[in-house]
């Protein structure tokens, strides 16, 4: 097959450094906070050593806050193992240029031990891969895409840092869901992030205004789930780098204000070993095969339990209201985008798109909380009940947990998670989510200092 524009063999970086095109190497991987992290490496140690025994890492690297402060209470590092390193080795078939940073390519790896090289199960591309070789197990294959949504401010980076990030200029001023002209502002990024991301490998779609001041989604091509989650860490990184180099900044905070949230609704779909789709039957009344109707089933049956693979920080909840296109209803529908499964497509591209996870995201982790929830509905064989027409909003049907502390306990009480993801994966992200909530309980905001300085 033939590399896409962007994509690098072995063969072609070895000619772009020997001409002096590429003269640095980016060795990355995607943390628990979603975040892509790794190291610089100079390119011609990357293809004497690093390209095939690996660039190394502190492994606390997948113990860590969001501020990368150590953390007690994990079982894979701590204080009194030495915080060790773990190798990240290069996963090649991801090998691209980075159009936006001069002289470099990028290469996603995956997280072993140092010394032999053992995987590490609770990194979230390994989590991912479990659930892609359960599947094929059975003879399918998972094919995804997701869609970011993010705002844009006029605020550089370090500006809003220096802010608190209070009082930024949204890059529009009013409600520009599918609306062109105030979206033509931001051409000059957003122009500049879909061409650096097309010749970075990937296959972008287009773009769309959204409702929330200075919103846009910005879609890329369906692939395999595993490079889709790559593509995505890249991206996300990418487009923020892109946006403080035009003095900008982007964010896709699930909730940055009371206005609509960032959701990050990911598509997925399965085919046979002959690549046929599985989802559609034509001899059925809704077109839908039986074996997707026991996918839909099964995430639906575990969504409550896996939320919080889709929703992993305390500000991902506060997207979940009423009215405001974001789920609060674990219910299933026919192109009704009140439900947190939405069927959507006919035919080859019948598909279920998850609605209930935010811009922040982990991909790996809600992808394969996806497929492990739709395959264990399939090895169940369970039965899909009526699609839900209407408001979902004002259905009785369950809802989603509506805080992290919520969707934590019933992940670690999940024995269907303990099953299909293991103990130690259970535990790790369990812990991440704990030491969230505890930070959250000590904080003191600015909504307490409003409202209790003077007037309490």
């Amino acid at each position: 097959m033939t590399p896409a524009s962007g994509n690098l063999t072995p063969d072609e970086l070895r000619e772009a450094v020997a001409s002096g095109e590429i003269d640095t190497v980016i060795v990355a991987f995607t943390d628990m906070q979603g975040r892509l992290v790794g190291k610089r490496v100079s390119a011609r140690l990357f293809l004497e050593d690093a390209m095939e025994h690996g660039a190394e890492c502190c492994n606390y690297l997948l113990a860590v806050d969001v501020e990368l402060n150590t953390v007690d209470g994990y079982k894979l590092t701590s204080w009194e193992s030495g915080y060790g390193d773990m190798a990240m080795m290069p996963d090649l078939s991801t090998l691209r240029r980075v159009p936006w940073i001069p002289g470099s390519a990028l290469v996603i790896a995956d997280l072993t031990t140092a010394g032999d090289h053992t995987p590490i199960p609770v990194s979230p591309r390994a989590v991912l891969q479990r659930q892609v070789d359960r599947l094929a197990e059975h003879g399918l294959e998972p094919f995804i895409g997701t869609e970011l949504e993010f705002l844009v401010f006029d605020d550089d980076y370090r500006s809003a840092w220096k802010n608190g990030y209070r009082d930024l200029t949204p890059a529009t001023d009013y409600n520009t869901d599918y609306a062109l002209q105030a979206s033509t502002r931001l051409e000059p990024l957003l122009r500049d992030i879909r061409n650096s991301m097309d010749a970075a490998g990937m296959y972008c779609e287009g773009v769309k205004g959204e409702c929330n001041l200075g919103q846009q989604e910005i879609a890329f091509r369906y692939t395999h789930a595993i490079p889709t989650c790559d593509n995505h860490s890249i991206y996300k990184s990418g487009s923020k780098e892109i946006a403080d180099a035009h003095g900008k900044s982007i964010t896709f905070m699930a909730k940055f204000n009371e206005r609509e949230g960032n959701s990050c609704h990911v598509h997925a779909s399965l085919r046979n070993e002959a690549g046929d789709p599985v989802f559609a039957d034509s001899s059925a009344s809704d077109g839908m095969s039986s074996m997707f109707r026991h996918f839909i089933a099964g995430q639906l049956a575990a969504m409550r339990e896996f939320t919080l693979l889709y929703a992993p920080n305390i500000n991902s909840y506060k997207r979940y209201a009423d009215g405001s296109f974001a789920p609060t209803a674990v219910a299933w529908g026919h192109d009704n985008r009140t439900c947190a499964l939405r069927v959507v497509g006919r035919g080859h591209a019948m598909r279920v798109e998850n609605r209930v996870p935010g811009g922040d995201v982990n991909q790996y982790l809600a992808v394969a909380g996806m497929l492990a929830s739709g395959l264990w509905g399939i090895e169940q064989q369970l039965e899909l009940g009526d699609p839900l027409s209407g408001n979902a909003y004002a259905s009785d049907v369950e809802r989603v947990p509506t805080t992290l502390r919520e969707a934590a306990d019933l992940f670690e009480q999940s024995a269907l998670a303990r099953e299909v993801f293991g103990d130690d994966v259970v535990e790790h992200y369990v812990h991440a989510a704990r030491i969230e909530v505890a930070a959250y309980d000590a904080a003191v905001t600015d909504w307490e200092r409003v409202r209790g300085f003077e007037r309490l």
